[in-house]
């Protein structure tokens, strides 16, 4: 890997790190389906020049932008808006690898040696030792929400490989578009006082939306696609794991979240577990000849 790819690897990892404490951080403004449909919303305005229908493919998409857009967002977000801490919220994210590898057994036929049913086993077993500890006790219904988005974001994967001859932007285009009015119609019926709390958020809460949009979804997603269309995947997973740790040190330092025994062993069991699942032998070479990356083989977070 070169230098300007290893710096690039670094910086997404640092944004999807950081993106959770600006979520968290701007639900104290904004109710959860308010600040995704924001997010989305402003997403889809950057993007709209690049949507165009695609033949053939508009109903895997619309599945793709569903599960990994408005199912999967309205889930980890409620959850973190649910969660005293980051810390928590950014380990449990880690089961959409483990959710992936089963989907993908049941549904594609995969075969998984040893090495990654061990995996799955300690990732599900760092996550159980997280929530029995007296203090995530008391907001297992985030951990619940978080885990569940976790499942729609692996089940999103599996849709997206079938997907051919669509670029990065496009989908995300296409997620953007369909993500925000279902966001924007569920806030409606669900929360209270949109127009005068969106009217009451500062610059700082403006800000940590424009990152969430920007930051994490066009940069941050698009510059994984980048890398992945030019590395093997074995070797990109890994190295996104990162992301977590970096957002359990910006919870820590910008949040104050408290780091208990039980935290600290259920996520090294957790990372671990989703390590052993990512470093198997790649099947095939990724190229690097290819300008415009596609969706194909892709990675989500």
């Amino acid at each position: 890997m070169t230098l300007p790819h290893i710096a690039l690897v670094l910086a997404v990892n640092l944004v999807f790190g950081f993106n959770l404490v600006a979520a968290k951080f701007v639900m104290e403004q904004l109710p959860p389906l308010a600040f995704a449909s924001l997010r989305f919303l402003l997403l889809f305005l950057v993007l709209f020049p690049v949507l165009k229908i695609i033949r053939g493919r508009m109903l895997l998409i619309t599945g793709v932008a569903l599960s990994m857009g408005a199912l999967h967002f309205t889930l980890i977000y409620q959850g973190l808006a649910l969660a005293d801490d980051v810390s928590t919220v950014a380990i449990a994210l880690q089961l959409a690898v483990p959710f992936s590898t089963v989907l993908s057994i049941v549904f594609l036929g995969e075969q998984v040696r040893w090495k990654r049913w061990t995996g799955i086993a300690l990732s599900f077993a760092g996550v159980m030792i997280i929530g029995f500890d007296p203090r995530v006790l008391g907001y297992l219904p985030a951990l619940a929400f978080v885990i569940a988005g976790a499942l729609m974001a692996a089940s999103g994967m599996l849709l997206m490989k079938k997907l051919e001859g669509v670029s990065v932007f496009e989908l995300q285009g296409w997620l953007a578009a369909i993500s925000w009015p279902l966001l924007a119609a569920a806030s409606l019926g669900l929360e209270d006082n949109q127009a005068a709390v969106i009217a009451g958020v500062d610059t700082m809460g403006w800000a940590a939306v424009g990152f969430s949009a920007i930051g994490a979804s066009l940069f941050g997603h698009g510059a994984t696609y980048y890398l992945v269309q030019r590395y093997d995947v074995s070797l990109i997973s890994p190295l996104m794991l990162m992301s977590t740790l970096f957002g359990v040190m910006f919870g820590v330092l910008l949040l104050d979240d408290q780091l208990t025994l039980r935290i600290v062993l259920g996520g090294v069991l957790t990372l671990g577990g989703v390590l052993l699942i990512t470093l198997r032998s790649p099947s095939q070479p990724a190229s690097a000849a290819l300008d415009q990356p596609s969706v194909s083989g892709s990675k989500h977070r």
